[in-house]
């Protein structure tokens, strides 16, 4: 199954992945835009720990979902391709989240709670290794598979989404 039916197993997502990389390009803009106009605010001699543990991930996981997106919208012939990048991307993500979360225990300037830990490391955790998961199993199951990898990258968005809010309140409400 991995070798055929690639293109017309893909086509029937190509909607569903334009949206969502517009939406992860244009989310990823916004955060340097805010990310900016905060830098612009802050005193100098703060420590970037924060930037590292709260902001810099989000950028990344909308920078996931639209390399997910981008994958699952090229005109692959074969699903083989796909599968190793999207499995690479799912490695990449499960070993960042986990170097993140190793961050956040050692931050001194703030404590993380119960929600952050949810919201910063468990969830995207889970979608990460949801999306290593389910690049394993497009060679056996690939239209449960192409299911998992869109729930996984739409959980992506939604934490980006939540946490650039978390973030932009946390920093106005301080200034």
């Amino acid at each position: 199954m991995i070798f055929a039916y690639a293109p017309r197993l893909l086509a029937h997502w190509s909607n569903f992945y334009v949206m969502i990389g517009s939406s992860a390009a244009a989310l990823t803009g916004l955060m340097f835009v805010v990310i900016t106009l905060v830098t612009n605010m802050e005193r100098p001699n703060r420590s970037q720990d924060g930037v590292q543990t709260f902001s810099t991930p989000t950028v990344l996981h909308f920078a996931a979902a639209l390399l997910v997106a981008a994958v699952l919208s090229a005109p692959w012939h074969s699903l083989v391709g796909p599968a190793v990048i999207l499995g690479l991307t799912g490695l990449y993500g499960v070993i960042y989240v986990l170097r993140v979360s190793l961050r956040a225990k050692r931050l001194s300037e703030y404590v993380p709670d119960r929600e952050d830990w949810i919201w910063y490391w468990i969830l995207p955790f889970v979608a990460y290794a949801v999306i290593l998961l389910a690049a394993m199993a497009l060679a056996f199951v690939p239209s449960a598979a192409l299911f998992a990898l869109a729930g996984a990258t739409t959980l992506l968005i939604f934490i980006g989404i939540r946490n650039s809010w978390d973030v932009v309140t946390f920093l106005a409400t301080r200034q």
